[in-house]
């Protein structure tokens, strides 16, 4: 988890209208404090997609799928920035899943 709460986050896609492997991507970023802007950490395709899923789910790494997003970001460099015009989606997003962690770690106290 880094410093701010946010921990790497992927975002994966799947075309439904096709169904194996070579059809999925899936794309890791990252936000630290400081930085001017979440990063690529991983972008892959098919078998690669799998992995960066299998490797998210394993280390309990939230996923949220978005077809477009997907799509965009996996154009991406791994280092790269995410653009400014992709601000406010991924913002919004790594909001509500830090918002999900917070109710979690509640819940698992109240326990």
């Amino acid at each position: 988890m880094a410093e701010n709460g946010f921990k790497p986050f992927q975002f994966s896609q799947l075309n439904q209208k096709k169904k194996n492997d070579a059809d999925k991507t899936a794309v890791a970023i990252s936000y630290e404090p400081g930085e001017a802007a979440p990063k690529i950490l991983a972008t892959g395709k098919g078998k690669v997609a799998e992995k960066i899923i299998e490797t998210a789910k394993e280390n309990k790494v939230p996923t949220y799928k978005d077809n477009k997003l997907a799509s965009t970001l996996s154009k991406l460099q791994i280092g790269d920035m995410i653009p400014p015009e992709l601000y406010e989606v991924v913002a919004e997003i790594l909001v509500f899943v830090d918002d999900m962690d917070r109710m979690k770690a509640k819940l698992d106290q109240m326990r």
